[in-house]
């Protein structure tokens, strides 16, 4: 098998969540490019628009809906992918929220949504689609971590825990599941053009100091993520686990 042909994806299923738009999207389309079929998630409303761009390529998806921030919103949507079109050989767990407060402030309701979402319902999936990766010797889990998991953060405490729990919790899967041949790492996005950051990107004062540190000079775009996807989905990364894989434009060296 040529390098290049290592990278290919045909034959496997991956589920990518928060795949509406964004980031995920970007993923999502970019698996399907690599030979992937692909179901797509959205958390409140269909990712149609990402599937119709799959199916124009010719490869195979689906889009589903399941609100993550419910505790049962995980098993909905896994057995709907499941009944659909099969057990995922390949999971991205990036759908995220964010919620903008003082610490002092911060309200119980906001932080248990916050953690639902970004953290309880990605070990949900992994622990759902790792039963039938175990049993096939071969699956690939990446999740989508943040800067955050490596920074406090200002204004955002459930986020930077949550976060924080994500790049903990790949590490703690990959140890366990290392030997059976299922790979689980994650990416660590930084500041990207997506919905989660329009307040950041708006703010005059804070856009200029984002961009003044980034050694990149710019802005992430959804679609710089898809390398890194694509390599941690494919069998080129067969020997890499436990990762958390910054995409950040140079942020954390500086």
């Amino acid at each position: 098998m040529s390098i290049l042909d290592r990278f290919r994806l045909d034959g496997r299923l991956a589920l990518v969540t928060g795949a509406a738009s964004g980031l995920g999207a970007a993923i999502a389309v970019a698996l399907a490019e690599a030979g992937a079929s692909v179901a797509c998630h959205g958390n409140r409303r269909p990712a149609d628009e990402t599937s119709e761009r799959i199916r124009a390529m010719g490869r195979k998806s689906l889009s589903f809906v399941a609100d993550l921030g419910r505790t049962d919103g995980a098993n909905t949507l896994y057995a709907a992918v499941e009944t659909g079109m099969g057990k995922p050989d390949i999971l991205i767990n990036n759908a995220g929220t964010i919620h903008r407060e003082a610490a002092e402030q911060y309200g119980a309701e906001a932080w248990a949504q916050v953690l639902q979402v970004n953290l309880s319902s990605v070990f949900r999936l992994c622990q759902l689609a790792s039963i039938s990766m175990l049993e096939q010797r071969r699956g690939k889990i990446i999740n989508i971590a943040s800067l955050l998991s490596f920074q406090g953060g200002i204004r955002v405490p459930a986020y930077a825990a949550s976060k924080g729990g994500v790049a903990q919790l790949t590490k703690a899967l990959a140890n366990e599941w290392a030997d059976r041949n299922v790979q689980v790492n994650a990416i660590a996005p930084g500041y990207f053009s997506t919905d989660n950051t329009t307040a950041l990107r708006n703010d005059e004062v804070r856009s200029r100091q984002i961009l003044e540190r980034i050694p990149a000079a710019r802005w992430g775009e959804p679609e710089d993520l898809a390398g890194a996807a694509v390599f941690l989905a494919s069998p080129a990364s067969n020997y890499v686990t436990g990762e958390v894989l910054v995409v950040d434009g140079g942020w954390l060296s500086r």
